[in-house]
């Protein structure tokens, strides 16, 4: 599957309409960004039953600025609208499959109870 490029005007449809986003926030000019992706590239090819997307911060500073992006490369995956790994730093191959299996691995239904929790605590 191709990677999506990520935009304020189709960020929210490709995350609510898609269970399992990886998103890397990256920029043209950041040199770990670029060693990054190939890894990234490669992956999306392997788990192609998930949506890969790209933000590209220097183009979409409000996507950045929301999500507090303060370092890039940063990967982010969200699962069924719930960003459940954010993590910056280039990753090599096995660890970006060893993440992809635990993010897969995640019983979402205790992650959604957790959330409600959380949200119920701070109200």
């Amino acid at each position: 599957m191709s990677t999506v490029e990520l935009t304020k005007e189709n960020f929210d449809e490709v995350v609510s309409s898609n269970d399992f986003v990886l998103i890397d926030f990256w920029a043209d000019w950041c040199g770990p960004c670029k060693m990054f992706a190939p890894v990234y590239d490669k992956a999306s090819g392997t788990h192609q039953d998930l949506v890969f997307a790209k933000v590209d911060t220097e183009a979409q500073p409000e996507l950045a600025a929301a999500f507090q992006i303060q370092s890039i490369p940063t990967l982010m995956i969200v699962r069924d609208k719930v960003a459940i790994f954010a993590q910056p730093g280039a990753l090599p191959a096995p660890a970006l499959e060893d993440v992809i299996a635990q993010a897969r691995a995640l019983d979402m239904d205790e992650v959604h109870k957790s959330v409600a929790e959380a949200q119920n605590n701070n109200a």
